[in-house]
């Protein structure tokens, strides 16, 4: 019976990891890869600390820094997903791909999610290579560029708004009639002399010539065809969490993500927290995450050490 179980090897988790090392918690730490969602960029520049670092770097360093720190009570299960947690008597069972199984007294989920993709022709082709699903991390390299954001809700008006601040300009293109963000967001976004937006343009292709240099999409209310040149794409179409292995235990809102108390990252179910891209949090970012991970950790050791002395 391990103290706790650490789900996720993206930024949450390594904190977490740490934090739960230094604190001598005996845990079992379960990631089927390192990095969480940063692991694909080409250049991270707001990690704190680090000026700049490739994803694959990144996902390289996270791990060798908790497993520096593994000691005797840090033990690492990787390359398998969690697919079930079940609360037992004396805490959770944690079901992986193999069907090994681990018995802990609490749980901190910071599985993370995955980005909805861009499933077009081209897109594949030009990840990374202009087109990219992270403004906050990969912004910075179009600065002065005309570039487009594929997208109409909350998350696409926050990208063309922190694009606005370098680029030369933004289009936002989504295929509905109408957009799905706020308002006011949308106001003031569009109200910005290098915004403009074009609706009901459903993307149909990525172009290029080993970097991204157009956009192709329909009008869907005529059926014209439009090309648009553009420096680079970003994309907004929703995360998807990860957080299937949770469903039956514990509170999940609309979106999948799981509901936690941001005082102390508690879930519905006494015994798990969650912090990171699997929440319900309002910002998600690496430095987020890994703060979360690290409340969430304070709140497991005094929960097992209350028990204890209880």
């Amino acid at each position: 019976m391990y103290d706790l179980a650490i789900i996720g090897g993206g930024p949450a988790g390594i904190s977490g990891g740490i934090y739960a090392s230094r604190k001598q918690l005996k845990t079992i730490f379960i990631t089927k890869e390192w990095g969480g969602q940063s692991n694909v960029s080409a250049d991270i520049q707001n990690w704190v600390g680090t000026i700049s670092i490739s994803g694959a770097d990144f996902a390289t360093q996270l791990k060798a820094h908790l497993e520096a720190y593994k000691g005797d009570t840090l033990d690492i299960k990787e390359g398998q997903n969690a697919m079930k947690v079940e609360k037992t008597e004396g805490g959770f069972t944690i079901t992986l791909e193999d069907e090994t199984t681990y018995e802990a007294k609490t749980v901190l989920v910071a599985a993370g999610a995955e980005r909805r993709k861009l499933t077009v022709p081209g897109a594949d082709d030009f990840d990374q290579k202009g087109l990219t699903y992270c403004a906050t991390c990969d912004g910075p390299m179009f600065t002065g560029k005309d570039v487009v954001v594929v997208g109409g809700g909350n998350a696409g008006f926050e990208t063309a708004a922190q694009l606005l601040a370098y680029t030369k300009s933004v289009t936002l293109l989504h295929r509905s009639p109408q957009f799905k963000a706020d308002p006011v967001t949308v106001k003031k976004v569009l109200s910005h002399q290098n915004m403009k937006s074009v609706l009901n343009a459903e993307t149909l292709e990525v172009k290029g010539d080993g970097f991204v240099n157009g956009i192709v999409y329909k009008d869907t209310t005529t059926g014209e065809i439009h090309e648009l040149p553009t420096d680079g794409i970003f994309v907004e179409i929703g995360l998807v969490p990860s957080t299937a292995f949770v469903a039956d235990v514990l509170e999940l809102d609309n979106y999948k993500r799981i509901v936690t108390d941001p005082t102390n990252q508690k879930t519905s179910t006494l015994g798990i927290w969650a912090a990171g891209d699997s929440t319900n949090a309002l910002y998600h970012q690496n430095n987020i995450a890994a703060g979360e991970a690290v409340v969430a950790i304070e709140d497991i050791y005094n929960h097992l050490h209350m028990q204890e002395s209880s």
